[in-house]
């Protein structure tokens, strides 16, 4: 990592409460920063009178922009909801960090591409996205100015919160056969390997899009099998099947592809992340799954 910065450096990071953000404010607390974690309830984030007020009380010099609303099913079906949380957001951030010199890192998401390309998405590949949800991230990315960081992810899995891990675990227990879908692939990615790395990205003054993964693409089926091997159960348990074979079908739709080559990172001369199975064997034992 880059050189820790003074007590001076103030961060603001939203979504506090969620499964990326929990893991970003102690990293930038061990580092020196002067760092204030804010959840949905402390800052409603859609609400462009209170995330002003924040951000001029706080004069932060860099906010971290992690609250989001991530069900993507549910965006579906209240796009309004969606587009305020996702996108609205980072338009009030952007205003408020015009007032006091802030920076800001927007969090997003492989669902801005549509999932046909054969082979990884690149940061300048053409977005795409099918969904409610995936629409209304590329919408905020949009409203990231030349001196702000975009940092597209996908599958995140951590400690907190719900993710596909929590999942697998508890079908395991409660089913003998568990099915997973084997034609959507992608990277699982980790929330404290990825707060990290965004930490490295601010602390390099990274500005622009950048894809940040763990390496090491899979299937959900794939996957849900690493799972259980790791927790010592058989993975022949769990069955491959289709997207169409879903039951009941999901509203929205899934980009088949959600491989992101994190070229960006590279150019910057940054390692590769560790392979998801180094994280997924540290989170399990987290939870006491191991």
């Amino acid at each position: 990592m880059g050189t820790a910065k003074a007590v001076t450096n103030r961060v603001l990071v939203t979504g506090s409460g969620g499964q990326v953000g929990s893991e970003l404010v102690p990293i930038f607390a061990a580092r020196n920063y002067d760092v204030t974690g804010v959840d949905h309830q402390q800052l409603p984030v859609e609400d462009r009178e209170a995330v002003l007020s924040l951000v001029h009380d706080l004069q932060p010099q860099y906010i971290v922009h992690a609250a989001a609303w991530t069900a993507v099913d549910l965006c579906e079906s209240d796009p309004e909801k969606a587009m305020a949380v996702n996108a609205d957001s980072m338009k009030y951030l952007v205003e408020a960090a015009e007032k006091c010199g802030a920076r800001i890192c927007y969090i997003s998401t492989d669902y801005v591409f549509d999932g046909t390309k054969n082979g990884a998405y690149v940061e300048s590949d053409r977005t795409n996205p099918q969904s409610v949800y995936g629409r209304s991230k590329l919408a905020g990315e949009q409203h990231a100015r030349a001196v702000d960081m975009v940092a597209r992810t996908a599958w995140v899995c951590g400690a907190h919160g719900n993710n596909m891990v929590k999942t697998i675990l508890r079908l395991e227990k409660e089913h003998e056969r568990l099915s997973f879908v084997d034609d959507q692939r992608g990277c699982p990615t980790f929330a404290r390997d990825l707060a990290a790395r965004i930490v490295e990205l601010v602390e390099l003054n990274a500005t622009g899009i950048f894809h940040v993964t763990n390496s090491g693409a899979v299937s959900w089926y794939e996957f849900a099998c690493e799972v259980l091997r790791q927790i010592g159960a058989d993975p022949d348990r769990v069955t491959p099947i289709t997207t169409d074979q879903l039951q009941p079908p999901r509203p929205a739709p899934r980009p088949a592809n959600s491989v992101l080559d994190n070229a960006a990172m590279r150019a910057l001369g940054l390692p590769p992340m560790d392979d998801f199975r180094i994280p997924l064997a540290q989170l399990l034992r987290d939870i006491g799954a191991l």
